[in-house]
């Protein structure tokens, strides 16, 4: 088991320092000891069951519910028996334990001072809207400022993220979903003042409860679907050494012409499947054909051009690959009409294969194989600009022309190193590519 840096240990036990203040206070006015065991066995109960059935942060609202209802002190304890008790990795998981239960307890301890300073209570209890939403959003920003300045130093003293990077963007990825948690947990709070009691408020949970676990069904089918997409390539990978790592690249280049174009983020990544995928075909073209070092007979490149056929073949049963399937089997296609399998021209290409053709010839010619050397990317692009309405979409030249001026490229050797070293061109011309 590798070791915990010293330095997060101590940063660890500086947090649960400042936890243990937290609960100082409890000596003052009592709390009823069961306004604050009922939230915090709620708690400890949803951790249990989101461990179980593999979903996260849908509990938010009680811890949040806690500071809206209960002193500092008191709301500090709610997180404490979920969090030591919480399923961990093996890796040290009493100090992750401890760890989440002081980082719970002090942004809960915050969160609550921070409710309890701009009167949010007293607005709570008389259902006093919308003033009490102030205080409550104050309450909530200042819960998620907490944790990711908490998260933030534990990534770069523990897992040795560089400073730089160990806070950067988390506060905005964890702003939305906190708010709606602790909106939940406003509504939590009203209900539980409510002529009906903390049974009322317990309902909050139940489309909490819901949405988490269609969520979570979500990304189960997600790393399903990334799953397959991984066995797929990497049997290409294995049967055609020479475009090692070309399709994740494919892949990369389609999701940037896609962003440039201004399409969704949902089509954004089926375009980056079908980039990833363009190739899968090859699996069912013959490996002495892939791998023959000699020129092609007119029979020979006849059946390997039937590799988008194959791959149409073996992606069209793949719900979730929507129009990715129309890329693989026409990304050969050339807008003069002379491309293959069908000769499709111009608009009768679809979109998603006019977007993969420029990724996957850009990369061809930006990666050294053991027939080609690499071109520079501005000769490249020269050659995908000189091309454009004849064989490649102007628009999606432009387009990946655009996005490289702004992110940039790295073109990777893809051969196996011990064919990295390309031949002599051979009488009649230069190597040419297994497209």
């Amino acid at each position: 088991m590798e070791a915990v840096p010293a330095r997060a240990r101590v940063y660890v036990a500086c947090a649960v320092l400042g936890a243990a203040c937290c609960l100082l206070p409890l000596r003052g006015p009592c709390t009823p000891w069961w306004a604050v065991a009922l939230p915090a066995a709620l708690y400890a109960a949803g951790e249990q069951a989101a461990a179980r059935w593999r979903f996260a942060g849908t509990f938010y609202p009680v811890l949040l519910a806690g500071a809206f209802l209960l002193p500092p002190a008191a709301a500090a304890l709610v997180p404490l028996p979920g969090a030591l008790l919480s399923p961990v990795g093996r890796r040290s998981p009493w100090l992750r334990r401890t760890w989440r239960a002081a980082q719970l307890a002090l942004a809960v301890c915050a969160a609550a001072r921070v409710h309890r300073a701009l009167g949010g209570p007293d607005a709570v209890a008389a259902s006093d809207f919308p003033y009490a939403l102030l205080p409550a959003g104050t309450a909530v920003l200042t819960f998620c400022l907490a944790l990711t300045a908490l998260d933030g130093g534990i990534l770069a003293l523990a897992e040795r993220v560089p400073v730089r990077r160990a806070w950067r963007g988390l506060f905005v990825r964890s702003l939305a979903p906190v708010a709606v948690h602790g909106l939940a947990g406003l509504m939590m709070a009203v209900l539980w003042h409510s002529p009906y009691g903390p049974v009322a408020a317990l309902l909050v949970l139940l489309p909490m409860c819901v949405s988490g676990w269609a969520f979570a069904q979500y990304h189960r089918e997600r790393a399903a679907h990334q799953a397959t997409i991984r066995a797929l390539v990497q049997a290409v990978d294995i049967k055609d050494g020479y475009t090692r790592g070309h399709s994740e690249r494919v892949g990369q280049a389609s999701m940037m012409i896609a962003r440039e174009l201004g399409m969704d983020e949902a089509r954004v990544e089926v375009l980056r499947f079908a980039g990833i995928l363009h190739d899968v075909g090859k699996l069912g073209v013959p490996t002495r054909l892939l791998r023959k070092d000699g020129p092609l007979t007119p029979q020979e490149r006849r059946v390997i051009e039937l590799h988008p056929e194959y791959g149409h073949e073996m992606v069209r049963g793949i719900g979730f690959l929507g129009e990715a399937r129309a890329a693989v089997l026409h990304h050969h296609e050339r807008l003069d009409g002379s491309g293959y399998p069908y000769g499709l021209a111009g608009g009768q290409i679809p979109e998603s294969a006019r977007v993969v053709a420029v990724a996957d010839a850009f990369d061809a010619m930006t990666s050294t194989r053991s027939y080609s050397r690499a071109r520079p990317v501005s000769a490249a692009l020269e050659e995908l600009q000189r091309c454009a309405g004849a064989q490649f979409d102007p628009r999606m030249v432009g387009a990946l022309v655009r996005a490289l001026a702004r992110h940039g490229w790295r073109p990777t050797v893809t051969a196996e190193e011990d064919r990295a070293a390309p031949p002599a061109p051979r009488a009649g011309g230069r190597p040419r590519a297994r497209r």
